[in-house]
């Protein structure tokens, strides 16, 4: 199946206008195209309210970062900035899929559950590959712990700060590493909930061994 990288516009296309137009480098950057040079050929590419051909749910948009540059809410000109990232579609195989969904949340102990990767980063490019992922990869959660977990790897992702388990009445704040995420979400408490309880259980034990 083709990326979004691959993609093409249709010949006679507004977007093949445009790059035409725009000539855009290797790395998917263009100058401005201010508007007044949508004539002849190009006149096609006259925007009509809100510019159709240049929005960010465009065919355009696909492969492409776009800036309106605009004056007085108007566009004025028109410009690529780069290439869009690959998604990451983070396939999860149906096997994974039907034994987990037969397990109970591991937060909130009830039945109903979604499938979450472990992984909040979504930047793993091995969980893109349904061949490579391990039952491992993934946990069942309750729709509220889900919601949860996302809105928490969401405020990781804006301040490289991962999650404080102190805020849950936990001991200590991640198992492994510290609170600055530097490319694992191994040790937080939301990557694997399961294992971060064992890990406090088990430090537990060793500072007071059971009679």
């Amino acid at each position: 199946m083709s990326s979004a990288r691959d993609w093409t516009p249709r010949r006679g296309s507004m977007a093949a206008l445009f790059l035409e137009l725009a000539q855009p480098d290797a790395l998917g950057f263009s100058r401005k195209v201010r508007i007044d040079e949508f004539v002849g050929k190009y006149e096609r590419l006259r925007l009509g309210n809100g510019g159709s051909w240049c929005r960010d749910d465009g065919p355009l948009a696909r492969k492409y970062n776009i800036r309106r540059n605009k004056s007085g809410g108007k566009i004025t000109s028109v410009e690529l900035q780069g290439h869009k990232k690959l998604a990451i579609q983070k396939p999860i195989p149906s096997w994974i899929r039907k034994r987990l969904e037969a397990e109970r949340c591991v937060v909130l102990d009830i039945a109903k559950v979604e499938i979450d990767h472990k992984d909040g980063r979504r930047d793993d490019p091995r969980l893109n590959a349904a061949s490579r992922v391990t039952v491992d990869d993934f946990q069942p959660l309750s729709k509220a712990a889900n919601n949860a977990k996302r809105q928490h790897c969401k405020a990781c992702r804006t301040t490289n700060r991962r999650y404080d388990a102190k805020r849950l009445g936990f001991p200590i704040s991640q198992y492994a590493g510290n609170g600055l995420y530097n490319g694992t979400c191994i040790g937080c408490y939301w990557h694997d909930p399961k294992t971060f309880i064992s890990e406090v259980c088990a430090r537990l034990l060793k500072q007071t061994p059971p009679e």
